[in-house]
């Protein structure tokens, strides 16, 4: 495809009709000028391929039948990038055997509250879990030549008035936090495609950011792609263009053509805007077009895979030597979701799932001593008496009692947000009468995000198999048999009660504005900093087995010249191994955790943040050395003063562990190479600043040595209160006291920046 040649033949209005979706789902084709339609269908965890009706409609959940994978939820719990690569690869395939080019995910906008929607299909409370696995997603997808589209672009962490409330977040929270996850996946994968979210950011429609577009994702990370817009998120067409917003789904049913015509002819739209839109939307069809390729849709074969994912993902939170069963137990199997497992999420990403396995229907393949009893409804919080005395009659006769428990399809799903974080009262009834009867209680749990466990202390153990796929119940039952030994670790954290989360005071809504007041204070980073009790933290799961971390070794990177292993310079980075060695009895997976803790003391930080992962799998009595590599993005924040990231000179501990509350091993280490921030030279720059800046301080104590204070020659002599207020003055309140003149003052900036200018 000669893309030059096809623009400058195309017309304005066949540019305009190109930059617009001809339908749902698919973009127009220009038989003239040789451009072919091409298809998208929803995604991420399963193909929602949805054909259009004689309307030009569809339904939200008529598609075509295809395979459901764990939902975001589950896989985010896995941390496992050969999983999430391998699973990309085959909807990748799936793709090409149903002729789509491109399917629309990963959706990797951040855990802020466990009240959102569409968590369910978001990765993690994390950026750097969310930003690794979406990569690896993205390459396992587009490895068999077709597109994702990363979504949703930016801050759409709430689903209420998501189409107009307006994020009002600080750029250094948006750096680290809400945006580098996206920066990882752009850099380390190259979608083919962005999905710019529906919200504004500081007043902004997403659609029509040119920071957030141009700025950041083309000029400073390199995407090269296209920009698409989430269906209906189109506010101002023109401005969208003109800000790199490429594609408007679904379109506008010519509405919008008329507009991007009559701008390029008042000259409100450049040409070359709109030219660099359609030049985008061709490499990405002729990316497809021309590398289709012949792949089989095996459902069944896709099935097992999915059931598979699924056993990497569930994760133990509470065992008492519950688990694992015993065919030889009497076990009953209480609650709807034994029978009818909730297995996915509501809204865009709903797949016509192909074949839906339940705890219920298998039980004869793992005992023939499990019976069932409903207690209660799968798809609504209902108390039903008689319900509760048939359950917990039936339970009396069991070793031990398994609850399938959970948040039904209308607590949890795309649109709004819920207003809780309990399950079903029902549920907690029937779980509390069953603690009564004195036996062990096991609670499986399926839900797309954190949920309060009134019962907590009662329980045995824990399973949470979150949202899982069509295969969940053959996967949760090999958990609790014990023929797959659970790996799956928390990518967010279980706080005790909804109050407890620091968005609590600014989730969803007020006034059509969302208010970040939290910062980089999100999740685990703001409860591990406020050293509060949570009910799971991040990081959190059991196994089956048991692990020991020994041998601790960082040095910098191989090939760096250093004598002193204890210094790391910041340009070079550094490696760091520990050994992990399972001494338990059985075969055993291990998420292993590296975090970084800085100690500089230069900005307000979180105690912790995680900086690596790597999952081992290792036999009883083998020792695998696990091994991360850090670079100056590992230890730095995001200085708005400098428009870059900064870390400074000084300590930090690097921390191993198994969770962001099980740190087994750490060391202290010091960075050197970097640079110290610069205080502002001008009349208000304190006092403090010059003596702890390098280059200013000699200065600065010659200069104020003959002052009042005399603060240069009793600097130890000084009394507390006197070293503060000396600390925080001012240059300019020396006037006030006699000791400088304007024209002294003057003197003495110019001093100071000449001093800065200095090599």
């Amino acid at each position: 495809m000669d893309i030059q040649k096809i623009i400058s033949e195309m017309t304005l209005e066949e540019k305009a009709l190109l930059v617009s979706g001809h339908d749902m789902w698919t973009t127009d084709a220009i038989d003239r000028v040789g451009i072919p339609s091409i298809f998208m269908s929803d995604g991420p965890h399963g193909l929602r391929k949805q054909e259009n009706n004689q309307n030009n409609e569809t339904a939200i959940n008529d598609s075509i039948d295809a395979v459901c994978f764990p939902t975001a939820c589950a896989t985010a719990a896995s941390f496992d990038r050969e999983l999430m690569y391998q699973m990309g690869v085959d909807l990748g395939k799936e793709c090409q055997a149903v002729d789509v080019s491109t399917i629309l995910g990963p959706a990797i906008n951040i855990k802020r509250s466990p009240l959102c929607g569409r968590n369910f299909e978001y990765v993690s409370e994390d950026p750097f879990v969310a930003g690794e696995l979406s990569a690896a997603y993205i390459n396992g997808v587009q490895s068999k030549n077709v597109g994702t589209s990363l979504k949703h672009f930016a801050t759409n962490s709430q689903e209420t008035e998501r189409m107009y409330a307006d994020s009002i977040v600080d750029e250094r929270t948006l750096r680290e936090i809400y945006l580098s996850a996206f920066e990882t996946a752009v850099k380390k994968a190259k979608p083919w495609t962005i999905m710019a979210s529906y919200n504004r950011i500081n007043g902004e429609y997403s659609s029509e950011n040119k920071w957030l577009l141009k700025d950041v994702l083309r000029d400073e990370w390199g995407f090269d792609g296209v920009v698409m817009s989430d269906w209906g998120a189109v506010s101002n067409r023109v401005k969208g263009i003109a800000a790199g917003m490429d594609l408007e789904m679904p379109g506008s049913r010519g509405v919008n053509d008329k507009q991007i015509i009559d701008a390029v002819n008042n000259g409100d739209l450049s040409q070359e805007d709109l030219d660099e839109a359609v030049k985008n939307i061709l490499k990405w069809i002729e990316k497809f077009v021309e590398n289709r390729q012949e792949e089989v849709f095996d459902r069944d074969i896709d099935h097992e895979k999915a059931v598979r994912a699924e056993e990497e993902c569930i994760v133990l939170l509470k065992n008492e030597k519950a688990l694992p069963l015993s065919s030889d137990e009497k076990i009953v199997l209480i609650g709807g979701f034994a029978e009818t497992p909730r297995f996915q999420g509501g809204g865009s990403s709903h797949i016509n799932a192909h074949n839906v396995v339940s705890a219920l229907s298998i039980k004869e393949k793992y005992s023939d001593k499990i019976t069932y009893a409903m207690g209660f409804p799968y798809d609504k919080d209902e108390s039903d008496e008689k319900a509760f005395a048939e359950a917990v009659a039936v339970a009396k006769d069991a070793d031990k009692i398994v609850v399938f428990a959970g948040l039904p399809d209308v607590f949890e799903s795309e649109a709004y947000d819920r207003t809780h974080m309990r399950l079903p009262k029902s549920q907690n009834i029937l779980i509390d009468r069953l603690l009564e009867l004195g036996k062990p209680v096991i609670v499986v749990l399926h839900n797309g995000s954190p949920v309060e466990m009134p019962w907590i202390e009662g329980v045995s153990s824990v399973v949470e198999a979150y949202l899982g796929g069509e295969g969940v119940g053959e996967a949760v039952m090999n958990i609790l048999y014990g023929k797959v030994n659970p790996s799956g670790k928390l990518a967010e954290t279980f706080p005790i009660k909804l109050e407890d989360n620091p968005s609590y005071l600014n989730f969803p809504v007020a006034r059509h504005k969302v208010n970040y007041a939290e910062g980089v204070f999100v999740g685990y980073r703001y409860y591990d900093t406020k050293k509060m009790d949570v009910l799971f933290p991040f990081g959190h799961g059991l196994s089956y087995t048991e692990f020991e971390y020994s041998n601790l070794v960082i040095k910098p990177y191989e090939g760096v010249d250093a004598s002193d292993w204890d210094i790391i310079g910041i340009n070079s980075g550094a490696t760091v191994s520990v050994d992990v060695k399972n001494v338990g009895d059985r075969t055993g997976k291990e998420i292993v955790q590296l975090y970084i803790s800085d100690k500089t003391g230069v900005t307000n930080r979180p105690i912790h943040e995680l900086k690596g992962f790597e999952k081992v799998e290792l036999a009883p009595g083998e020792t695998k050395t696990v091994t991360f590599e850090l670079d100056k993005r590992s230890f730095a924040w995001y200085s708005v003063e400098l428009s870059d990231w900064y870390a400074a000179d000084g300590k930090y501990v690097v921390e191993v562990g198994k969770s962001s509350r099980d740190i087994q091993l750490s060391e202290e280490i010091e960075i050197s190479g970097s640079f110290q921030l610069p205080p502002i030279i001008d009349e208000d720059v304190q006092l403090g600043e010059l003596l702890a800046y390098k280059k200013t301080r000699a200065f600065t104590k010659e200069m104020f040595a003959r002052s009042a204070t005399q603060f240069s020659s009793k600097e130890d002599e000084l009394d507390e209160m006197t070293k503060a207020m000396l600390e925080y003055m001012p240059l300019r309140t020396f006037r006030s006291f006699g000791e400088l003149d304007n024209d002294k003052l003057a003197e003495i900036l110019a001093e100071y920046r000449r001093i800065m200018d200095e090599d």
